[in-house]
């Protein structure tokens, strides 16, 4: 207990003294000195320096040991009309400092996604430098819900990431624990550690790009349902109109439908994301303020599904179309809401300006791989 206490704090305030352990968590000026050498021993503390400023020899400092274990990051995309690559990942050590990153291009209808999977994170360890022995964390973001029971990804529309068993083979084949999360359940945790969310009580994002997705953030806890599938927005069935058929929520906020609806006011681009920035932009044309009154219209209809039934503190515009449409954008879908809605709620634009999934999945990844440090679940592959 007293070298969980001990390591938690050197996660959590960084490098310490012994007498800044001692004052911290109340230890014997014995107890404590035992604490850093056995967590030294086990290679999950090291001494980054010394203190001067009183009579004696200088006091160690002492830093968890960033080097004890690494956590690879994947984001895997539903590309769809955007220009990204289809995988990013990162791997980063104990302290959260990336050490290599990589984006690829793969068309996983012509080749199987585990190997691609392992190959990609074997490309990593090398270009780190990170023995594979040393990474104890893979942590993967995927378009779909993953069944936290039965790790089964439901909602998905990448081929090869729908069959049974995917997660067993890929931690048998990388030889190391692999999780899978929602990539808006991984922004949202983006949100939350770097965000506009930091200081909320909770919040709700939707996720606006090819598609549409959501996340809800309760005081930290990401709900995920009994099946993993809460938060699927997207697929929330959309009565018929005069103008459009019956259809789902992201057919009309996604990234084909913001096309379709961007040609009806003359604005036109080689994806939806440039379609709503040329809508924002100084010299845009003259059906633009319609086009953003329009689709901010389609996107206040699925949140007050949201606002009936969660009432948030506060909804996270997210996703390339969110970043590119900012404040523009999210004005107009105040203004939508409110006239739907008697509630005063806020809305906000994310504020994690690179890659939120990915982000996401690091910081997910390492919190995990944290907790199982500090739990005992596991040891640092080098010690003895």
């Amino acid at each position: 207990m007293n070298e969980t206490a001990a390591l938690a704090l050197l996660f959590e305030r960084g490098p310490l003294t012994r007498s800044d352990l001692r004052d911290l968590t109340g230890l014997s000026k014995p107890t404590a000195s035992e604490v850093l050498r056995r967590l030294e021993d086990a290679g999950l503390a090291i001494v980054v320096g010394h203190a001067s400023g009183g009579p004696g020899p200088n006091a160690a400092i002492y830093a968890a040991n960033a080097a004890a274990g690494f956590v690879a990051a994947l984001s895997i995309r539903d590309v769809g009309d955007t220009d990204r690559p289809a995988v990013a990942a990162s791997i980063a050590d104990l302290a959260g400092e990336v050490r290599g990153s990589v984006e690829v291009e793969v068309d996983f209808a012509t080749v199987d996604a585990v190997d691609k999977i392992v190959e990609l994170v074997g490309d990593l360890c090398r270009k780190a430098r990170v023995p594979r022995k040393q990474l104890m964390q893979v942590q993967i973001g995927v378009p779909g819900s993953p069944d936290p029971r039965t790790g089964y990804i439901r909602y998905i529309d990448v081929p090869g990431f729908g069959r049974p068993g995917l997660l067993k083979d890929l931690r048998t084949r990388l030889r190391t624990e692999v999780a899978v999360d929602n990539d808006v359940n991984l922004a949202a945790f983006a949100e939350r550690a770097h965000g506009v969310a930091a200081d909320v009580e909770g919040f709700t994002v939707l996720w606006l790009a090819e598609g549409a997705g959501f996340a809800i953030d309760q005081g930290g806890t990401l709900m995920r349902g009994a099946h993993g599938c809460a938060g699927e927005l997207g697929y929330m069935p959309v009565p018929a109109t005069q103008d459009t058929p019956a259809l789902e929520f992201q057919d009309l906020v996604g990234g084909p439908g913001v096309m379709k609806l961007g040609e009806r006011f003359g604005l036109t681009g080689g994806t939806s994301s440039e379609v709503v920035a040329a809508a924002i932009a100084p010299d845009a044309p003259a059906g633009a303020a319609d086009f953003l009154a329009a689709l901010a219209d389609r996107i206040a209809l699925g949140l007050m599904t949201v606002v009936t039934l969660i009432d948030p503190p506060l909804i996270v515009l997210a996703g390339e179309l969110s970043q590119a449409g900012g404040e523009p954008l999210r004005d107009a879908v105040v203004q939508a809401l409110a006239n739907r809605s008697p509630l005063d709620t806020e809305i906000a634009v994310t504020g994690v300006a690179d890659d939120a999934v990915l982000r996401g999945a690091l910081s997910s990844g390492l919190a995990t791989l944290q907790d199982r440090l500090l739990t005992g679940l596991a040891t640092p592959a080098h010690t003895p």
